[in-house]
């Protein structure tokens, strides 16, 4: 099996297809790049920015190059001696244009009798033999649709007729009424819609790939790939869909020779991967955690607490409490048609009516700690929800005790269809709803992470990654991709916050005199959202707040806005522009914190580039990239930009300044080419203790060969500063030291310092970070 020492996301779409990632190659090989990490691309939605939406698994899709494109691309990389990472989508497909999926289209046309009956998820006798399509404005919209072209319409949707359901001087309503599907109104898809979805969304349709020949049909094309020897390895994307993901994962495997495979999986704080997944690690959202908490300060938690408390006017917020009320919430709202799907499974010798079962299903899954579980893999996990939503609805107990044996057969339909629903419940209540209600400090709420908690010391951080060097040394590490609330930079900014917390209340509290929101929280979210992407565009800024404030849903909601709020939403951005005064506080609290946020970047960088697993850098991020939600981290990057600075560098034209984006470059390509051209540095972990002074603002590790503490071969070792406003009011390094048992070489200035104690002053003297290796030939 081929592993990369590192990859490089690109989202690739058609402004930047894979022709262009194949033009981008030689500027990864310079950067350090070792594999190429692309988004989909298999053939999706016409226009779509993502690729997410799949309408045809069996080609690569034309508007991002086709076929020639990946080749070409996959030219480039062997000739670069680089290998390929491709994402693909195994759950589900896009169904917004019914003529552009060939399945979907013939599921609509031929109903039940469709080849493609089999390969999607619907429950025909609840839709009476029909599957419901929830795309009318109202129900009573059926009276607009027209019959042309052998079709119907609807605006500028079209839908097949079935053969022989049409005759001239039909009514369009008597055609529609003879179809194999049923057009709705989009607000009947809540609860009673009939087919499995990816999570709320209606026109990504759920697929069956534990069903052999839909596994095989779905993944022809991506079997091509490997037998032609253009990819090297996956990225399976929300593999807690699926109904049998090990079994997924065992014949992904064989299907690709035993390439190199990732799963997108979030692992809740102490949930580890499933033993049985035959993957090599997760995409890296726990590793981002871990470093994200490492560089926030403890210190600030009791002030930020109070500060949230204020502006909720009483307690701080209970984080366990809220994602109760949000999943639970979701399991009655946008997700009730899946609750009562599971609730017309409970077999009739249960004696539960299909409210009752339905309501405690929704209180069981509102009380799942983790997205789902893998029976028997996680069977404790099902016990203890059943047994919190018990003690949460005493009045369920009893219901509890009778549903609980059947959840625990994932032979049946209800077994193994609640675990594919569970994931979906956390998705939305947590990641899209909580998150933007939880707002103490836009840090913590990021994918994968739980807010709850605070920060990580030191002595953790290092003993989770001698764990992963142990168990996972090929699982990713990130910090930005295209499903993080917002880009490493921003966070690093809005991490000063824990820092400076009296500071930022007095700042909050100028800006929401100036700009006042009716919604104390969302105002903290917000400003804080301003200010960690300053300097932003006004439609940036407008788009981030409007859906940030619908996802919340407290004041404002996508399905019903309220607009009186969001014109309060919209003027507060606004005056960010317009307003001198507000201009004024957001420049002058940014100018207060860039030196650190430039710090805490770069720290940042350095400790995932360098700790145990397999670092990504996505798109764009060797510069400075403060960028929020998507879309917004989707923008297209000036690659010809960054190769100009690469050169640069490369030519010895180091910045003095560290705030300048070019030290990121720098930090960025020095780790990578280090990690890539010398991987007898990266074989362990071990931490590299500081003495005096300032120990506890810096982080070390040795990559070395031995993990044990003992000694050995010495590897990369890695400083870089923590806490830097502390660091500075505390008067810097002073005599804080760490001990080099051999000479080393700072792969950033070309300095050599050791061996013996170093001053840490000494070694960071230029920059915030340091990375050093053994010079080579020396036996001290």
């Amino acid at each position: 099996m081929k592993v990369p020492a590192s990859t490089y996301r690109l989202q690739i779409r058609s402004g930047f297809t894979l022709f262009d990632a194949a033009a981008t190659v030689p500027y990864l090989k310079s950067l350090g790049v070792d594999w190429v990490y692309l988004s989909p691309i298999l053939t999706a939605e016409h226009g779509s920015d993502h690729g997410y939406d799949v309408t045809d698994p069996s080609s690569v899709d034309p508007e991002r190059g086709g076929p020639e494109g990946l080749l070409s691309l996959s030219r480039a990389a062997r000739e670069h001696g680089m290998g390929v990472l491709v994402d693909i989508v195994p759950n589900h497909v896009g169904v917004a244009s019914p003529a552009q999926n060939p399945w979907w289209w013939s599921l609509l046309q031929e109903g039940r009798g469709s080849p493609y009956a089999e390969a999607f998820d619907v429950d025909w006798d609840f839709g009476a033999g029909r599957i419901r399509i929830p795309v009318l404005g109202s129900d009573d919209d059926l009276g607009l649709l027209e019959v042309a072209d052998g079709e119907l319409h609807y605006y500028g949707h079209r839908f097949p007729l079935a053969a022989g359901s049409y005759s001239d001087g039909d009514s369009p309503r008597a055609v529609h009424d003879r179809q194999h599907y049923e057009l709705v109104s989009w607000r009947r898809a809540d609860s009673e819609l009939n087919y499995r979805r990816f999570f709320a969304v209606n026109t990504l349709a759920g697929i069956r790939v534990e069903d052999p020949w839909v596994f095989g049909q779905a993944h022809a094309e991506v079997k091509r790939w490997f037998d032609d020897g253009l990819v090297d390895g996956l990225r399976v994307d929300h593999p807690d869909g699926l109904a049998d993901p090990a079994g997924y994962l065992r014949w992904l495997k064989d299907l690709s020779g035993g390439a190199f495979v990732l799963v997108e999986k979030i692992l809740e704080p102490g949930e580890e991967l499933p033993a049985e997944f035959a993957c090599e690690g997760t995409t890296g959202y726990d590793a981002l955690a871990d470093l994200d908490r490492l560089l926030v300060d403890p210190a600030g938690e009791a002030a930020l607490n109070a500060l949230d408390a204020q502006l909720r006017s009483g307690e701080p917020a209970d984080y366990a409490a809220m994602i109760l009320g949000t999943k639970r919430a979701v399991a009655d709202g946008m997700l009730r048609s899946e609750i009562l799907r599971l609730a017309r499974l409970v077999p009739a010798s249960a004696s539960l009516s299909e409210d009752v079962a339905a309501d405690a299903l929704a209180q069981v899954i509102a009380a799942f700690p983790v997205y789902r579980t893998y029976l028997p893999t996680g069977e404790d996990v099902l016990r203890e929800a059943c047994a919190a939503a018990a003690r949460q609805r005493p009045d369920l107990a009893d219901v509890l005790d009778v549903l609980l044996p059947l959840l625990l057969k994932p032979e049946t339909e209800l077994g193994r269809r609640f675990q594919q629903t569970s994931g979906m419940v956390m998705a939305k209540g947590v990641e899209d709803t909580a998150f933007y209600r939880y707002t103490r400090l836009g840090t913590l709420t990021e994918v994968g992470a739980d807010p709850s908690h605070f920060s990580l010391a030191p002595e953790e951080f290092h003993r989770r990654m001698a764990e992963r060097q142990e168990s996972l040394p090929l699982s990713m590490t990130t910090l930005t991709t295209h499903d993080t609330k917002r880009s490493e930079d921003t966070r690093a900014r809005i991490s000063v916050i824990a820092e400076l917390p009296d500071e930022w209340a007095a700042t909050l509290d100028t800006l929401r005199g100036l700009a006042p929101v009716p919604d104390g929280p969302f105002e903290n979210l917000l400003w804080q959202a301003v200010i960690g992407a300053w300097p932003a565009s006004r439609e940036r800024l407008q788009a981030y707040a409007e859906k940030a404030a619908r996802e919340a849903a407290n004041s404002t909601t996508w399905t019903d806005p309220d607009e009186k709020f969001e014109a309060r939403v919209k003027a507060a951005v606004d005056a960010v522009f317009d307003d001198a005064r507000v201009t004024s506080v957001i420049e002058d609290f940014v100018a207060r914190t860039d030196s650190f946020a430039a710090t805490n970047s770069l720290s940042l960088k350095l400790l995932q580039l360098t700790m145990p697993g397999v670092p990504d850098v996505y798109q764009g991020t060797e510069f400075w990239d403060r960028s929020l939600a998507d879309p917004d981290n989707r923008r297209a990057v000036d690659f010809k930009r960054r190769e100009s600075a690469l050169a640069a560098l490369d030519a010895g034209t180091i910045p003095a300044d560290y705030q300048d984006e070019a030290t990121k470059l720098l930090v960025t390509c020095r780790a990578l080419r280090l990690r890539r051209d010398r991987p007898d540095l990266f074989q362990g972990y071990r931490p590299v203790p500081a003495s005096h002074a300032a120990a506890d603002h810096l982080v070390a590790f040795d990559r070395g060969a031995d993990s044990s503490g003992t000694g050995g071969a010495p590897g990369a070792l890695t400083l870089a500063t923590r806490l830097p406003v502390g660091l500075e009011r505390a008067g810097g390094w002073r005599d804080t030291a760490v001990e080099l048992s051999t000479a080393m070489r700072d792969e950033l200035t070309g300095r050599t310092h050791g061996p013996g104690p170093v001053p840490v002053a000494s070694i960071l003297q230029q920059y915030p970070v340091a990375l050093l290796a053994p010079v080579i030939g020396d036996n001290t």
